[in-house]
C-alpha cells in the first residue's frame, strides 16, 4: 500500500436561480470527496484550482485549506465538502491539486483530475 495516496471524486451541478445567461455568467457547484487510501494519517494545507471557460479565459486559484478547513484524515476517513465558481460561458472546466503532509512531515500532492461544467443540454 502507498503511504501518501488520496482518492478525489467530484460531481457537479449548474445553478440556475443563480445564473444569468444573458450576463454571461454561469454558476456551478462542485461537490468534492477527499479520502486517504494510504497507510499513513495526513492533513490538507492547501488548494490549487485551474478554472478554464469554453473561450480558453483561465483563471487560477490558491488558497489554504478548503471551505475555511485543513481536514486531517486518518487512513481509510474522507473528508466532503462543496464549493461554487462562475463561468463566462455554459461550459468549462477545473483541475487541480491539494498540497499534503503526512504525519511522517512528507509533503505531498494530490492531483484533482480534470472535470466538466456544463450548463444541461449545452453539450451534444
Amino acid at each position: 500500500m502507498n503511504k501518501y495516496a488520496i482518492a478525489i471524486a467530484v460531481k457537479t451541478q449548474y445553478i440556475d436561480r443563480q445564473s444569468e445567461p444573458e450576463n454571461d455568467r454561469y454558476w456551478f457547484s462542485y461537490t468534492i470527496d477527499i479520502s486517504n487510501t494510504g497507510s499513513l494519517p495526513a492533513k490538507l494545507l492547501s488548494r490549487y484550482w485551474l478554472i478554464t471557460d469554453a473561450n480558453g479565459k483561465a483563471q487560477e486559484v490558491r488558497g489554504e485549506g478548503v471551505v475555511g478547513e485543513q481536514p486531517y484524515l486518518r487512513p481509510g476517513e474522507h473528508f466532503e465538502y462543496t464549493s461554487s465558481t462562475v463561468l463566462e460561458t455554459p461550459v468549462g472546466s477545473m483541475e487541480g491539486r491539494y498540497q499534503m503532509v503526512a504525519d511522517d512531515g512528507e509533503p505531498f500532492h494530490a492531483s484533482i483530475p480534470l472535470f466538466c461544467l456544463a450548463k444541461p443540454h449545452a453539450l451534444h
